[in-house]
């Protein structure tokens, strides 16, 4: 049987990342940046205050107190996106809005909330220091400044400093698009009646939360029964519209294996045993003009997510141009004994807990391939390597955070 290792580097060899595309900021969340943008102009792009309040000159206040306040008249009004220059003279002050400019000769803002709110004259009951609530043209990005760099995952932040330095489209490698198609005749959508020997089709849903919790984009499609011909047909199809489709079903060592029946054929996806429990039986290849990557993974539940972490999280993160390689893991303390078959690499359902201190991690009752509640109680896979059978109460073993 090919290991864990070497069946995840032969992967991630064949994945390629995906070509940059201009994307406009609103289809570009999740997408990762292919090129550096630099601010044109200083942030703020001058002087302007933060709170609403008065602009005043320092020195004119530095006698005021709440029993004692000093009353100085208001000369203008200044609000946001006033473009007529203003100025304080001295012993005057400016009612000022939150987001507007500075005027000259002023070198701080009185919170309206440490005075009576006045709008001819005002009362100004505490002493602002020097600059206080003005906000400083370059204070946080300088003209010229590149405020993010090829490789860059776009979230709401990063769309927020993109559009605050006025770039309404980037360069950036999309999400892969990724279709999700079960197989077996036994299956049938949630929320339909089960009829003998069915049951509801689940592996689509799981697998398609975690393509897209793993940033891609993913699309659904009804699963089919056993017939190869059937199932190549509707592969053909979906190939136009994706840069990766996961199966799930269909390629073990029986009779009725659809996915494997139809594409071992084509020479170009691999079936094979990899020295690994659960999802022993695997495939992968390049299918279609365009070379697109297919991951037939096992259909018992369990082993098709832990599949997915495994194999198809790492070839998205290269599809995305981001670090690709294992899962990363944490060291924890197991609570219970453990056991592993010689010669297989074992994920365990886990709940790990105390990350910050001294983690610590107990398997969930209920290790089977089929047991989707025991994986829907766990947040973590335990690793138990090949050439251990049994690890007693209270060792160190290496845990896959999900």
């Amino acid at each position: 049987m090919k290991s864990v290792d070497t069946h995840l580097a032969e992967i991630l060899d064949a994945v390629r990342p995906l070509d940059p595309a201009e994307l406009d900021l609103d289809q570009a969340l999740g997408a990762v940046l292919a090129e550096s943008v630099a601010s044109p102009v200083a942030l703020p792009p001058f002087d302007n205050s933060a709170m609403d309040g008065y602009a005043v000159r320092a020195a004119d206040v530095q006698a005021a107190t709440g029993d004692a306040p000093v009353v100085l008249p208001v000369a203008a009004d200044v609000a946001a996106g006033e473009h007529a220059p203003h100025a304080v003279a001295p012993g005057m002050v400016t009612r000022i809005m939150t987001g507007a400019p500075v005027p000259e000769g002023a070198d701080a803002v009185v919170p309206v909330e440490w005075t009576d709110g006045g709008t001819a004259k005002v009362a100004i009951r505490r002493v602002p220091p020097p600059g206080n609530a003005i906000r400083r043209s370059g204070e946080d990005v300088r003209a010229g400044d590149v405020v993010l760099g090829p490789g860059a995952v776009l979230g709401p932040a990063q769309l927020g400093i993109l559009a605050g330095v006025g770039r309404r489209v980037v360069r950036a490698r999309p999400r892969p698009r990724v279709v999700v198609l079960s197989t077996g005749a036994e299956l049938v959508d949630p929320g339909m009646p089960l009829g003998p020997g069915q049951i509801w089709e689940s592996n689509s849903y799981t697998l398609v939360a975690a393509v897209r919790q793993a940033g891609g984009e993913a699309f659904r499609r009804s699963a089919v029964g056993d017939d190869p011909a059937r199932f190549l047909e509707t592969l053909h199809e979906l190939l136009g519209e994706a840069d990766a489709v996961i199966t799930s079903g269909g390629i073990s060592m029986g009779a009725y294996e659809p996915v494997k029946e139809a594409l071992s054929p084509l020479g170009t996806v691999r079936f094979e045993k990899i020295a690994m429990q659960p999802g022993m039986p695997q495939g992968f290849g390049l299918v279609g003009d365009r070379q697109v990557p297919i991951f037939t993974l096992p259909g018992n539940p369990v082993s098709s997510y832990v599949s997915f972490m495994l194999y198809v999280r790492p070839a998205l993160a290269k599809m995305r141009g981001l670090p690709a390689g294992p899962p990363a893991t944490v060291t924890a303390t197991t609570t219970r004994a453990l056991r592993s078959p010689l010669g297989k690499r074992s994920f365990l359902r886990g709940v790990l807990e105390g990350e910050r201190g001294a983690p610590t991690v107990a398997p969930v009752h209920g290790q089977g391939s089929h047991q989707l509640a025991a994986l829907a109680g766990a947040n973590a896979l335990i690793v138990v390597p090949e050439d251990v059978a049994e690890v007693p109460e209270g060792t160190p073993v290496e845990v896959i955070p999900l």
